[in-house]
């Protein structure tokens, strides 16, 4: 056949060639499924991690609140103590105090 001619194509031919084109197109169709399918489990998974980082964030700032407040707990009954221990002291030194000075 030289260039100049003009192939015709039989119905079997076209039919086949159909077939081919597609089979390529639903092998590229499944094959971008998939990518899709990728990046859609890629994407939630990037979200999980950041939850996750932002839940050890939370975790750990209520831990070291928790920490603080105990602290804070353990200062104030030691304040307390000492303050009432002063009350007390005060309290029998003025009574004493006045006692003898009433007695003289």
């Amino acid at each position: 056949m030289n260039e100049g001619e003009t192939r015709f194509w039989s119905d079997l031919e076209v039919e086949l060639l159909i077939d081919e084109i597609s089979e390529a197109a639903l092998d590229a169709i499944e094959q971008a499924a998939g990518e899709a399918a990728k990046a859609a489990v890629l994407s939630i998974v990037e979200r999980e991690a950041v939850a996750l980082r932002e839940a050890q964030r939370w975790r750990l700032e209520s831990e070291t609140l928790a920490q603080e407040v105990a602290q804070a707990k353990k200062t104030g009954r030691k304040n307390t103590v000492i303050g009432i221990l002063i009350g007390i002291f005060g309290g029998l030194a003025i009574g004493v105090g006045g006692t003898i000075a009433i007695s003289k």
